[in-house]
């Protein structure tokens, strides 16, 4: 290669890593994986490694990268938080180690192994023992002050076991069960999905208003002592016990080894394992244990000489788009759906990938036709990463959104200040199945035989419109004899579930009605403050605001949906239908696991992980992801994880399915 060429390679490999440094840093929305953008990099770094006279101190290689967005305050962090260079495979682990020996010929190296959490670093400020400020990482030398959203972690200890003044770094996190249920509301509340649970949790902690991060069921684990003048250990694994001491939250696997050679057995050894975490993992953190080694080895303008990351490949693969299909959402958003060849990924066939909205379809020029790179975002939901240009014969077919709504044909529009393109049409009948099926779904009114496929059959038989016909079935039993696959049985289990959701709680019945931005949780919320639908849907935007939790946003859109004709025209037939209006107000003493904190592991015989919960939360106790000191009961089935093992050592009572059942009954 030419100086000419390489210079003009090197100004445009700079625009786009720093353009994706923008995305994924200050906007919190990237559109490449971690491997595309370490291409990138990597191909910069071995261009000015061949023309060193190019180097600038405003190249990406010279700097840790990240902006401090305007709107919070700024906080230097007082020893900068460096970024890790990466290993991405296990030669390169290896020239680490000889890099690191050949630096401190004498020292005999020891190394501290943990499990890397993908989330967004953070650095807390404890001030005898008190929690006084938390940042962000930001461009490593400045950070942004996030303290009023770290608050809300409950991970986090606001006060520290002893009267010490420290600052820890840390991961802030997303669990994975609260990122499929954070997206599963957004997704009908028709709000635009994040693309994984990193994304989700750095994106929840940038919120000016912490009662959004409080909903989102974030966690945090510490990985490293900062600027601490009370404590002064000698290694780093003693470094990590004393955070433990101290009451703060370490990785669960944390291993020292002698060798590197032991090391590399250890990261391949998770590859697969990673999946059974109740969390997302990019790869594992190697650092030399001994710090008075660390302080030799010292580091680069960006990175510590002494600590490297191993990076698990992406699981990615490649297919071929059959078609682009749109769908239409409870609320009318037009979702473009790219229709794959199947291919299998993580375990999984995928047969579909969500293509989100316009602007992202745009971005990613996805034609029919394209030969595509697919992958599970956080190895859970499929996207499209990008598209292979060099296959393309010229005969792809560019996707338009449709001018008018696929299922009923009526005008779509972009509101201003959305992404999303709307059926405005509330008669359509795609929104209508959606709706009737969110209605019925198990976490609303749980009526088993309304799936998507006998709605849809309820639908075209016109024994149903909307939600309130659902209670006039029992009158129309020998119409509902006379469809296909419906015998006498299947028909009485129908009517049993309707007959029995007229008595879910308020709050069930307020998430089944499907207003924007009303959540579950919000759901819950205004149940118990009001304590009667009637009175929810009475108060005005200004009364729902003072419920903690409820902004602008839902207040406004309960009061619309409760201003609507046609809603109270909905209530007043689903009033006569003898549903449950009232919270019901029931005393402490009858709850049989009242104040009780389960955790569940492994599969139950006959109860699925969201039934147990259920019935759980129903009876007054709570149910947690992790085994800790405050719970008093671990439910195991066939199967049970690491949980097992940390409740015996803890002496938590343990039972099984057949326990759980008898603790509901109240005869144990």
């Amino acid at each position: 290669m030419k100086r000419e060429e390489a210079e003009k390679l090197v100004m445009e490999l700079r625009q786009k890593i720093e353009e994706h440094n923008y995305r994924y840093y200050v906007l919190d929305d990237p559109i490449i994986s971690d491997a595309e953008f370490d291409a990138l990099m990597r191909q910069l770094q071995e261009i000015e490694k061949k023309f060193p006279d190019l180097i600038t101190p405003d190249s990406p290689t010279q700097r840790v990268g990240g902006q401090v967005q305007a709107g919070f305050a700024q906080v230097v962090h007082q020893i900068p938080m460096l970024s890790l260079d990466n290993a991405l495979n296990l030669h390169e682990l290896r020239e680490f180690a000889r890099r690191a020996q050949n630096l401190v010929p004498h020292a005999q190296l020891e190394y501290v192994v943990e499990l890397k959490v993908d989330g967004l670093a953070v650095s807390l400020q404890y001030e005898n023992g008190l929690f006084v400020r938390g940042a962000t990482r930001g461009n490593g030398e400045v950070g942004e002050d996030i303290t009023h959203n770290l608050r809300t972690v409950k991970s986090i200890p606001l006060r520290l076991r002893e009267p010490v003044t420290v600052e820890v770094r840390g991961e802030v996190y997303m669990p994975r069960a609260s990122f499929l249920q954070l997206n599963a509301e957004r997704e009908k509340q028709g709000l635009p999905l994040f693309a994984n649970p990193r994304n989700a949790a750095a994106g929840s902690l940038r919120q000016l208003d912490p009662k959004v991060a409080a909903s989102r069921n974030l966690a945090m684990v510490t990985y490293a002592l900062g600027a601490s003048p009370d404590i002064k250990p000698a290694t780093h694994y003693e470094a990590l016990m004393t955070l433990k001491r101290l009451g703060l939250r370490i990785t669960p696997q944390i291993e020292i080894f002698q060798s590197v050679e032991e090391v590399m057995a250890y990261c391949e050894s998770w590859r697969e394992r990673r999946h059974d975490l109740p969390f997302d993992i990019d790869g594992l953190v190697i650092k030399i244990n001994d710090l008075a080694v660390q302080e030799k080895l010292g580091a680069t303008s960006k990175s510590p000489r002494w600590a490297i990351a191993y990076k698990f490949p992406a699981e990615q693969a490649e297919t071929r788009v059959k078609e682009i299909s749109v769908q239409v959402g409870r609320i009318g958003t037009l979702t473009p759906i790219a229709e794959l060849e199947p291919v299998l990924l993580a375990g999984t066939v995928v047969k579909r990938a969500s293509l989100h909205n316009e602007d992202i379809l745009r971005e990613k020029d996805v034609r029919i036709g394209d030969y595509v790179i697919v992958q599970k975002a956080g190895d859970i939901i499929p996207e499209i990463v990008s598209v292979v240009t060099a296959k393309r014969t010229g005969e792809e077919k560019p996707f338009t959104m449709p001018a008018h709504c696929p299922a009923c044909g009526s005008a779509v529009t972009r509101l201003p200040g959305e992404v999303a393109v709307r059926c405005l049409n509330a008669n359509c009948p795609a929104q209508v199945l959606e709706r009737i099926v969110h209605f019925a779904s198990r976490n609303a009114m749980d009526i088993e035989g309304l799936g998507v496929a006998g709605v849809q059959q309820l639908l075209e038989a016109g024994l149903i419109a909307d939600v309130a016909d659902i209670y006039e079935l029992p009158k129309k039993r020998d119409a509902l004899l006379q469809l296909e696959r419906k015998a006498e049985k299947s028909v009485e289990n129908l009517l049993a579930a309707i007959e029995a959701s007229k008595k879910r709680p308020l709050w069930r019945l307020l998430y089944g009605l499907g207003i924007r931005f009303v959540g579950e949780r919000t759901a819950k919320l205004l149940a118990d403050h009001f304590g009667s639908l009637d009175e929810i849907l009475a108060a005005a935007p200004e009364e729902l605001e003072q419920v903690p939790e409820i902004g602008p946003k839902i207040a406004r859109s309960i009061y619309e949906f409760a201003s609507l004709k046609e809603s109270r025209e909905l209530i007043k037939r689903l009033r006569k239908a003898g549903l449950n209006f009232v919270q019901r107000k029931t005393g402490t003493s009858s709850l049989p696991l009242q104040g009780k904190v389960f955790v569940l592991t492994g599969t139950l015989p006959t109860y699925s992980r969201d039934e147990a919960t259920k019935l759980i939360e129903e009876a007054g106790g709570k149910v947690t992801g992790s085994v800790s000191k405050n719970t008093d009961y671990i439910v195991v089935g066939e199967k049970p994880g690491s949980k097992l093992a940390k409740a015996q050592n803890l002496g938590i009572t343990v039972i099984d399915e057949a326990g759980l059942k008898e603790l509901l009954a109240g005869t144990k």
